[in-house]
């Protein structure tokens, strides 16, 4: 049976353990940081424009994408990141922004470049079957930033923000 005081002690040590699991303590000077999460914008180069890109890499994310969305800033995406090379399909399901879709292969060099409108659930799909990356601005964006294929995406940027995330960038970066 613990006495008072030893209970006391006792419910100090637990809380310290509790809080060292959790993270939620601080050691030697540092403090926890908070993850990003898909609402988390990161900047991100496509040939010589910054985007600040939501970064889907989860297959709830990738499915919601930028549905419901009512409004999208000049210099706003998002980045749908793949584990491997694949073909690519995309539609409008529940999409209010005219987008234009961006084709990336797995060294970030961007391959094809395809309008979408809204709500047309059409699939957009890719030519190529060698594609990583999908990266969606507002419609128009491409032309009007003079991003055209062979521009590069910087990679080394969208692992930096996906291990912001918490997410292990496996595959991604400049290979």
């Amino acid at each position: 049976m613990f006495s008072p005081r030893r209970f006391a002690h006792f419910l100090v040590l637990a809380s310290l353990l509790f809080l060292a699991a959790c993270g939620g303590g601080r050691t030697a000077g540092k403090s926890s940081v908070a993850l990003k999460s898909i609402d988390d914008r990161f900047s991100v180069k496509v040939g010589d424009r910054t985007v600040q890109m939501q970064l889907a890499a989860d297959p709830a994310e990738m499915e919601k994408g930028l549905m419901y969305r009512q409004a999208m800033g000049q210099d706003e995406g998002m980045l749908f990141i793949y584990g491997a090379p694949q073909s690519m399909n995309f539609w409008m399901k529940n999409t209010d922004l005219p987008l234009d879709i961006g084709y990336f292969d797995g060294k970030g060099e961007l391959k094809e470049i395809y309008p979408m409108y809204p709500h047309d659930e059409r699939s957009v799909s890719s030519h190529g079957q060698n594609l990583q990356y999908a990266l969606e601005m507002n419609q128009g964006w491409f032309k009007q930033a003079g991003i055209r294929p062979g521009a590069r995406i910087d990679l080394a940027a969208v692992a930096e923000g996906l291990t912001a995330r918490g997410i292990k960038p496996a595959g991604v970066g400049p290979r």
